[in-house]
């Protein structure tokens, strides 16, 4: 049996007539081989939709050389290969997110960085507290703050 012909019906990829038998003397099923055509142009009408109604499914069938079967088997099977394939991104992108989050979180367990972070500091004996909390929460107007005391909001 040749390769496939566009366009012709029934199509020629679909195991006809005398096909392989079975240890049992059965019919053997065989799974079709779809040209690459056929792979592309299939591809391509899934990227634009995921599903095909009864007369999409018939005109791209025949277009095709498959039969309306073939057409609706393959978006069953590639929307299941879509669906695991976001789903694993999805996973990929939580594991993502939950690494970055604990890597903000340096040491210690939270109850004992909020004791230590609400304490009151004293500023002439928690000098190494003070400049580690500093380097923790680097905020973005350290300009402001003048080592000595004397920052931009204090009354001179």
């Amino acid at each position: 049996m040749g390769p496939p012909v566009p366009g012709e019906y029934p199509p020629g990829n679909v195991a006809q007539g005398s096909g392989v038998l079975d240890k049992d003397g059965k019919k053997k099923h065989s799974r079709p081989t779809f040209s690459g055509q056929q792979i592309f142009a299939l591809e391509k009408t899934f990227e634009q939709t995921k599903y095909l109604a009864g007369p999409e499914r018939a005109r791209l069938a025949y277009s095709l050389g498959m039969t309306e079967s073939q057409v609706k088997v393959w978006f069953q099977n590639r929307r299941t290969k879509w669906r695991k394939r976001h789903a694993a991104e999805m996973a990929s992108a939580k594991k993502k997110q939950d690494s970055d989050a604990e890597k903000l979180k340096v040491g210690g367990s939270d109850a004992e960085d909020d004791d230590e972070y609400n304490r009151p500091l004293d500023p002439n004996s928690d000098d190494e507290k003070i400049t580690r909390l500093l380097k923790k929460h680097k905020p973005s107007n350290l300009a402001l703050v003048s080592p000595c005391g004397g920052g931009a909001g204090d009354a001179m």
